[in-house]
């Protein structure tokens, strides 16, 4: 037997569809070369010589997959948050993303964001970096090495920002194809093309990253339809299009041949929702963020509805907390207060529509992952509730939902792609 085949035997969970939670008690979960090859309640012959990982009475699920986070962002989590989205970025975003064309501070920031990433349950992220190309590519060196399998974004940015980031259209191009090029000497983490939305970027830039997006075949991330100040701004700068979706549409940005994750669309109308579901667009909703600088909030259930493609995002430092048990247990609560102030006839979230979003419904922007399904990637995160007191005697789903609302968020074991972390 290949020795890349082992178990791990708790208490397994996850999520086929957003309505089903499917538990298996004291069950093994096993992987083969790095995808999983089944779930059993003992082990069929083939695999009963393999090594096995008794994980006792703890809990195993689906790594957590993370689709809008700024990586650039993570010293400043937890300020400026009595302020709207386009004065937050003026006062907190733009003056630290500034710093990252000094190498020796991008290393110190990013070695604490990928160390922080890595202890996290999130085994896959979209990652939003600067526009400084060197200091892009260490990050991507520093989730290379541990083990995290990412999507990684040099930002574009060539109008309607601070000099100190603003490129040149040719520039911000030049530079993005050498990122690119150079990306290919990464084997787990790839580049995401991440211009940051259409306020700060151009139709010639925008024409051109579409360019290289075909060239490149690589996927797309940036926000779409968060703040309304921002949809006003972009039916200025955009007046040929009919929603804020075309303004990438029309570049061939928004899904179909380019796979596309838009961060926010809480504002999202008829017709962008429409657009969005028929190229497949993923969705990242990102609810703490969305409360923190005032956005609203996000239409997430009649999305799941709708057979969006809908995941979570920490939007770290919109929003505050990196771990993606916080941003279930805010999408809960956030649906929950949309349904009694807003929309009665669309019930709240519920906890496997949560975890449903945090990993299958994310995880299916990097192929089979998200689920323990055969032929799935292996992530998967063992959770020990042990140290959360009660005189309650719980079942397996009570379980879950109070690691879900009361834990640290910090696993007992990780693994991604059948690979061991800690």
């Amino acid at each position: 037997m290949n020795k890349s085949t082992f178990a791990l035997k708790g208490n397994i969970f996850y999520t086929p569809t957003p309505n089903q939670l499917v538990i298996h008690p004291q069950s093994y979960l096993v992987c083969e070369n790095g995808l999983v090859a089944g779930i059993f309640e003992q082990l069929p012959e083939q695999y009963t010589n393999i090594p096995v990982e008794d994980h006792g009475n703890r809990l195993i699920l689906p790594g957590l997959v993370d689709l809008h986070v700024h990586a650039s962002q993570y010293a400043y989590r937890g300020l400026g948050m009595d302020m709207e989205l386009l004065q937050w970025l003026e006062s907190n975003a733009f003056p630290e993303e500034s710093k990252f064309a000094d190498l020796d501070y991008a290393k110190q920031a990013y070695s604490l964001f990928t160390q922080q990433l890595t202890e996290s349950a999130t085994t896959r992220a979209c990652i939003f970096a600067t526009l400084h190309r060197p200091a892009t590519l260490l990050l991507t060196q520093l989730l290379e090495e541990s083990g995290m399998r990412c999507y990684v974004g040099k930002v574009n940015m060539d109008r309607n920002c601070p000099d100190i980031l603003q490129e040149t259209t040719e520039e911000s191009l030049a530079e993005t194809r050498r990122w690119l090029e150079e990306s290919k000497q990464f084997t787990k983490n790839k580049p995401m093309l991440t211009p940051r939305f259409t306020p700060t970027c151009t139709d010639e830039l925008m024409a051109g990253l579409s360019q290289l997006q075909k060239e490149f075949n690589v996927p797309f991330q940036s926000h779409l339809s968060e703040n309304i100040p921002e949809i006003e701004w972009v039916k200025e700068l955009c007046p040929g299009t009919r929603f804020y979706g075309e303004a990438y549409s029309q570049f061939d940005l928004f899904g179909g041949n380019c796979p596309t994750v838009m961060a926010h669309c809480v504002w999202s109308d008829a017709d962008e929702r429409a657009l969005m579901k028929q190229n497949g667009v993923f969705i990242a909703h990102c609810p703490q963020s969305n409360m923190n600088i005032s956005s609203g909030i996000a239409p997430v259930k009649s999305y799941l509805l709708e057979g969006q493609k809908v995941g979570l995002g920490s939007d770290v430092a919109g929003g505050a907390h990196l771990s993606l048990f916080r941003a279930m247990t805010d999408a809960i609560q956030c649906s929950k207060l949309r349904w009694r102030l807003v929309d009665q006839n669309t019930p709240a979230l519920t906890m496997p529509e949560a975890l449903y979003m945090a990993t299958k419904g994310g995880g299916e922007l990097f192929g089979k992952v998200g689920s323990f399904e055969p032929g799935y990637a292996f992530d998967a995160i063992v959770m020990d509730d042990s140290d959360i007191p009660t005189t309650r005697t719980c079942n397996l789903a009570e379980r879950l939902e109070r690691v879900v609302y009361l834990s640290n968020g910090k696993p007992h074991a990780k693994y991604v792609q059948g690979e061991k972390l800690f």
